[in-house]
């Protein structure tokens, strides 16, 4: 299954603000499709346990740009790792370079924070790394590419950026254009609304 490319605002009308997918906000209220209106005037229809996970899911998935197989080889390298199942796989994903890019302000969507990397503009311990999945370390180093364009390109999505304040496993230098990650991330300040615990649910029989 290929990455989703369709309407943005479609998908956030149905499973809530995904800010790794999009900053806008749709004029239409109420989910899509024709039953989208229906079902909000019907308070007697109620989403199934099953419909709940699949949207928690997909929320996940939506939201940092996976594809179906990408998350569920993450999801076996949660159980496989001792702790928590759900944190381990919110820590996981944090971790990938075009997430910390995108949570740093580089980029407005984790889309176009992997279209950074894909065009070289990323270095991780000052080398350029293009592989948007790139798997971060503690202590790793975060930069901009030595070049005009890339600096140029950053600064200016670093000035539009709508999130202000940092989460505190991240240390910003403004004025260098680094950062360093100093610990994982910590659940409570992540921007997405998820209960990873249906996540883990929805693939526990797999």
């Amino acid at each position: 299954m290929s990455r989703y490319r369709g309407p943005k605002l479609r998908i956030t009308r149905r499973l809530g603000t995904l800010p790794g997918l999009t900053q806008k906000q749709s004029k239409k209220k109420g989910r899509p499709g024709q039953h989208g209106k229906s079902n909000e005037d019907d308070n007697s229809k109620k989403t199934t346990e099953y419909g709940l996970r699949l949207e928690e899911k997909q929320k996940l998935k939506f939201n940092y740009g996976l594809t179906e197989s990408q998350l569920y080889r993450y999801i076996k390298e949660a159980r496989r790792r001792k702790g928590v199942t759900g944190l381990i796989l919110l820590q996981l994903l944090e971790m990938r370079l075009d997430t910390i890019c995108f949570t740093l302000g580089f980029a407005p969507t984790i889309a176009s924070a992997r279209q950074l990397i894909n065009h070289g503009h990323i270095t991780v311990n000052e080398n350029v790394v293009s592989i948007p999945s790139f798997q971060c370390c503690i202590n790793d180093v975060i930069g901009i590419k030595l070049k005009t364009t890339s600096k140029n390109l950053v600064e200016n999505n670093l000035q539009n950026s709508k999130f202000i304040d940092l989460p505190s496993h991240l240390k910003f230098d403004k004025s260098k254009l680094q950062a360093t990650i100093t610990n994982y991330c910590d659940r409570n300040e992540l921007l997405l609304n998820l209960d990873e615990l249906l996540v883990i649910e929805y693939y526990s029989r797999r």
